[in-house]
């Protein structure tokens, strides 16, 4: 069996100089080495780079039809990449760039290649994104120098088409990778990392696959990154004996703002990946992806490696083997995420990179292996350990910051008509809130109530997946005047595929705050705003009511001062996931909310503090003198377990419901005042139901009415939120 970080597929020219040869057996008998030269390759990462200056007039010798300058740019891009994908593991015959000035990237472009001779490529320009006028250009043409010498590596590109001057560019050669990537992998104590495995360590494999140790940071690099690890990669010590191993929502997150915050100037795009027991969902959820944490676009993600993965099917031929496989397969899909790939039967709507067909048989490391025609055991005979092409074709070409995040056009153009040519009308997506005439006070983040209605007449198969974080939602923010926005989540949950049966008129229920998310507070101003969602159910499109809202003005200076600490990252993330102990700025911005008594917001917030407090609590230290490497992660890195501060919790409960606990139901979202319901009734009672602490987070019990009643709620309240605690998407 051979090593994966190593394979004459990958090699690029350079490691025949390396003089590191430590990691391998060196023959003492010499043989000849035939053809090495072809070896190189010539896909990789060039660059152009350059000061600025002003164009000088000269006289030209006569009419000319191509410059050895671009004269229609003027000359003010001091830096472009090119990067070339035309050999070695996956080639995608493309070639992509990124102009840049002295403030940063101004467009990118890809284009397709054919190839016309011996290291000449020429092709369309079929995409560009950001000031597509600095490169007015619609074909290329490529002439590559190979050479075992990275310094005599060069692409030379001559742009023409599109009515502009044609000319000529030059670009050094800079890495046999097409980007960078930093990971860091840490375990807590009790979980079993999984960053390598044996592609024949089970006997259900491909028969044409190569028998050989493949890692995480091999399937990345193969996927076109230079990737490193961090080199503190080791286990985090949980502070308590016996301590709960079921992580929330808010300690993960809190976990990864700390983490970021600790470690703020490490590289751009690096990941951490945590490798933990089991979320307070249980077995379900096998993972967890963080975006944007912090500054530079850090991710995080969360493997729960005791969850649905650990356990195989009745009857493998060899479970020890089967478990390693989806660790590392669900490890590899969550790091996917972090790199904006959707799931491979969600690709086709809601993105503004190239349209993608949706493939649900896709044998990807971003599908689910349980998906397809035959489910896992079909999957993994003919799964090869890869990225499909159009995968790999977005991570090498994209642009850098996930083209346009956030930006909406194509919804102002044509809205869902044209995008939901088939429309799945068995099933109704209603969206609402709990403000009477939809008039929503300033500073309150809106929580828009979600409902999928089965109105086919008969009892219909379902995801029991939370409809917020579904890949197939896609939901758009219009503010009157404003271009549209596509709401986009912190966190996406990835798990175990469970159905249930609805009835005819049943529904799953979800609470969506859409007042912030990963492009920030898109309803923080006043003005009148439209909402409106389109969710993909067995392949078609539902598409819901537009939900006309308005923010109204502040009413007080006190509000138009607060607005500066709680319209920020910190804080919408927190009241994303519903809570922190961790991220103090976010807990001084909201202990500030609640002294708005009676506000909505003051009620959001104190919910969002009593949760965390109501139950012990498990927070990330990091050593003030740590750094990634410097000191063992058992000194620079543990998990500190508080306990419960249940007096606390119920002084910021008897905010929350002071004068109405309907309100703050109405205030916090029905189903996300649900699913922290059980925590928050322990506050009340002093005591945790045996239900609760059985399933973690307390589902039977609150459909049951046994948490809910612990509450002072109106008649109609209870009943609101017992049906819809029946209908919880999870």
């Amino acid at each position: 069996m051979m090593t994966a970080d190593f394979d004459p597929a990958d090699f690029d020219g350079d490691s025949a100089l390396d003089t590191d040869m430590a990691g391998f057996d060196i023959d003492p008998k010499l043989r000849p080495v035939r053809h090495l030269p072809l070896l190189v390759q010539a896909s990789g990462r060039y660059n152009f780079v350059r000061s600025p200056r002003f164009p000088m007039p000269r006289a030209l010798p006569g009419a000319v039809d191509r410059f050895d300058d671009d004269i229609n740019a003027l000359t003010l891009y001091t830096r472009e990449e090119l990067r070339l994908d035309v050999d070695g593991r996956y080639p995608q015959m493309t070639v992509s760039g990124t102009r840049a000035g002295p403030l940063g990237p101004v467009v990118s472009w890809v284009a397709a290649l054919t190839r016309t001779g011996a290291n000449h490529y020429s092709g369309q320009i079929w995409f560009k994104d950001g000031q597509v006028g600095a490169i007015p250009h619609t074909q290329i043409s490529l002439k590559v120098t190979k050479s075992l010498l990275a310094a005599q590596r060069k692409v030379e590109a001559t742009f023409s088409g599109g009515g502009a001057a044609s000319f000529v560019r030059t670009y050094q050669f800079s890495s046999a990778s097409f980007r960078p990537a930093e990971f860091e992998y840490d375990t807590v104590a009790g979980a079993t990392r999984v960053t390598e495995i044996g592609t024949h360590d089970h006997p259900n494999h491909p028969a044409t696959m190569a028998s050989e140790t493949l890692s995480l940071d091999t399937v990345y690099r193969r996927a076109g990154f230079n990737v490193s690890d961090a080199p503190g990669n080791g286990a985090i010590p949980l502070g308590a004996a016996g301590a709960d191993q079921r992580w929330t929502d808010q300690e993960m997150h809190d976990a990864m703002q700390i983490y970021w915050s600790r470690f703020a100037d490490k590289p751009q795009w690096s990941l951490w990946v945590l490798f933990a027991s089991l979320h307070v969902q249980g077995s379900s959820l096998g993972g967890i992806m963080f975006d944007d944490i912090g500054s530079n676009h850090r991710q995080g993600t969360a493997i729960f490696t005791d969850a649905f993965i650990a356990h195989p099917p009745a009857g493998d031929a060899d479970p020890d083997a089967w478990v390693r496989r989806m660790r590392f397969w669900t490890a590899a899909h969550e790091v996917g995420h972090a790199f904006n790939l959707a799931h491979s039967w969600q690709k086709s709507l809601g993105t503004p990179w190239i349209p993608l067909a949706d493939d649900p048989e896709a044998r990807s490391f971003m599908n689910y292996p349980y998906a397809v025609a035959g489910g896992q055991a079909a999957f993994f005979a003919d799964f090869d350990f890869r990225f499909s092409d159009p995968e790999l074709l977005f991570m090498r070409h994209g642009p850098e910051r996930f083209v346009q995040m956030g930006n909406a056009d194509w919804f102002d153009q044509h809205g869902f008509s044209q995008v939901a040519l088939d429309p799945n009308e068995e099933f109704g997506l209603t969206l609402s809130v709990n403000a009477r005439d939809n008039r929503l006070p300033y500073l309150l983040p809106p929580v828009v109530e979600m409902a999928l209605v089965n109105r086919s007449g008969r009892p219909k198969l379902a995801s029991a997946a939370r409809l917020s974080e579904r890949a197939g939602l896609t939901l758009i923010i219009s503010k009157d005047g404003r271009p549209a926005r596509q709401w986009s989540p912190y966190s996406r949950h990835c798990g175990e595929s469970l159905e249930i049966i609805l009835g005819q008129g049943e529904a799953l229920y979800d609470s969506v705050l859409v007042g912030a998310g990963r492009n920030g507070w898109d309803m923080a101003e006043p003005g009148r705003y439209t909402i409106q969602a389109m969710l993909v159910v067995d392949g078609r499109a539902v598409i819901s009511n537009a939900l006309e809202v308005k923010v109204e003005p502040p009413e007080s200076r006190e509000e138009e001062r607060l607005a500066q600490d709680i319209f920020t990252p910190e804080v919408g993330q927190v009241l994303a996931v519903n809570g922190t102990r961790g991220v103090q700025s976010a807990v001084d911005a909201l202990r500030a909310a609640t002294r708005m008594r009676q506000h909505p917001l003051a009620r959001q917030a104190a919910v969002a503090l009593a949760g965390p407090l109501a139950d012990e609590y498990k927070l990330l230290q990091v050593d003030e003198r740590a750094r990634p490497g410097e000191t063992p992660a058992a000194a620079a890195r543990r998990i500190e377990v508080y306990d419960a501060d249940l007096k606390e919790a119920r002084h910021l409960l008897a905010i929350a419901t002071e004068g109405s606990a309907d309100a703050a139901v109405n205030a916090v979202g029905h189903t996300r005042f649900l699913r922290e319901a059980g925590k928050l009734a322990r506050a009340l009672d002093g005591g945790v139901a045996p239900a609760l602490r059985q399933t973690g987070l307390g589902f039977d019990a609150v459909r049951a009415g046994d948490v809910i009643g612990g509450f002072n709620l109106g008649q109609d309240m209870q009943r609101m939120l017992a049906l819809k605690a029946n209908g919880l998407s999870i």
